[in-house]
């Protein structure tokens, strides 16, 4: 999920990096250019950690930056296509809810919750199952799956998530099935019941 990816691209320096020194302004200008972007070849870049590499330094016409050609790490944040997650509710409306998972969104649509039929409750912002008697509700910790992942630059939400497939959901749907599993095999087991006796035949006189 996190990645520390090289990259090679060319980069202006803007002219209030100038000043500083070369590696220093390639550094900045990358960050202005990647850092807290979703950019589709490599998913989310957090951070520019180094610069390997500096090469070039010229100048166009009529523009006061520097271009150079620069080698360069970087820390990412790459969804993986079925890949299981774990992440908080933040958002929850009639279609489905939104689960942040490291810097990112991921939407679950309301067929993807439960197995079950879903409500969903205004007033109180919470999702409860018909059957099941599952409720889920913004702050809730949900381990879930990627089935869709679409790193376009016109989309804000990109990743699409569910969490009917065994062994996701609300960690508290979780934990109260482990423990319904664990008491239902350390129930001691009732004793057959004893068979019954033939019924005597009655004597003739």
């Amino acid at each position: 999920m996190f990645e520390l990816l090289t990259i090679e691209d060319n980069v202006r320096v803007s002219p209030e990096h100038i000043g500083l020194g070369k590696k220093e302004a390639v550094i900045a200008s990358l960050a202005s250019k990647y850092e807290n972007k979703i950019i589709m070849e490599y998913g989310v870049v957090l951070a520019i950690t180094d610069v390997l590499e500096v090469t070039g330094g010229t100048i166009e016409v009529d523009d006061a930056g520097i271009y150079y050609s620069a080698k360069f790490t970087a820390m990412t944040f790459v969804p993986k296509l079925h890949e299981v997650v774990e992440g908080t509710v933040v958002d929850i409306t009639d279609f489905g809810v939104f689960v942040r998972f490291g810097p990112i969104d991921g939407m679950c649509h309301i067929s993807q919750i439960v197995n079950d039929f879903i409500s969903y409750d205004r007033k109180t912002g919470i999702l409860s199952g018909k059957d099941s008697n599952k409720n889920l509700k913004i702050g809730d910790e949900v381990r879930a799956r990627i089935i869709g992942i679409s790193l376009d630059k016109k989309e804000i939400n990109k990743i699409n998530i569910t969490m009917r497939q065994p062994g996701l959901g609300a960690i508290v749907w979780l934990e109260a099935e482990k423990e319904a599993k664990i008491k239902a095999k350390t129930k001691p087991e009732e004793p057959a019941p004893k068979a019954k006796a033939p019924p005597k035949k009655a004597k003739k006189e």
